[in-house]
């Protein structure tokens, strides 16, 4: 899942008006899955390794995603990191939406629809973490995993995100994931992407600068 580095401003705006925005950015990131995982084309890092996990274990994809964000924030304990709002909605709402949009979209087999399929996946999926990032309501697991693990061993944000993102990545081929233009697609756009939605959906109403 993408991660951003936000300015330092702290936001006074109620978390209850950056609610709903939370909770829609969160089921877009769910339904952006699904779309991915339906195109066949291949998937981000962590989508791999819950693909791989989900044939290995007959578990739904939901439930697979919803297992390995809990262990991921067992990881937290020792780095010290702290959850917010957006942390524990980040593993319910994603985990239920995938399941529900895998439900009514079925597999592609045709590149006409494939493409497009993930493509708009992608895009979807930049817009998504833009906006519960956006909030500033949490961090999801994986992303406080990074930001921990930087913080406590002094490696770069982009150091620590690449050496989770390729143990993930290779951890889910070997267990068969799904790798393919997706994964490179996604590995590419996604940044560029989401750091041109944030600037429409970051809350910054009546924030004072620490």
């Amino acid at each position: 899942m993408a991660s951003l580095e936000l300015d330092p401003v702290r936001v006074t705006v109620s978390p209850w008006r950056r609610f709903p925005q939370l909770l829609l950015g969160l089921a877009l990131y769910g339904a952006s899955m699904a779309m991915m995982t339906r195109a066949g084309l291949g998937l981000d890092p962590w989508d791999v390794l819950h693909d791989g996990l989900t044939k290995r274990t007959g578990l739904t994809f939901g439930t697979i995603v919803a297992i390995t964000s809990v262990a991921v924030l067992l990881l937290w304990i020792p780095l010290r990191q702290r959850p917010g709002v957006g942390t524990v909605l980040n593993v319910v709402v994603i985990s239920i939406t995938v399941d529900l949009v895998r439900a009514v979209l079925p597999p592609q087999h045709s590149l006409w629809a494939q493409i497009p399929l993930l493509v708009g996946g992608v895009v979807l999926n930049g817009l998504a973490t833009a906006a519960y990032v956006g909030t500033r309501l949490g961090p999801g697991p994986r992303d406080g995993l990074m930001t921990g693990l930087t913080a406590r061993t002094g490696f770069s944000v982009r150091v620590a995100r690449t050496a989770i993102e390729v143990a993930v990545l290779a951890a889910g081929w070997l267990l068969g994931g799904s790798v393919g233009l997706g994964t490179v697609l996604y590995a590419v756009t996604i940044g560029p992407l989401t750091q041109a939605f944030l600037p429409l959906v970051v809350w910054r109403h009546r924030a004072v600068r620490n």
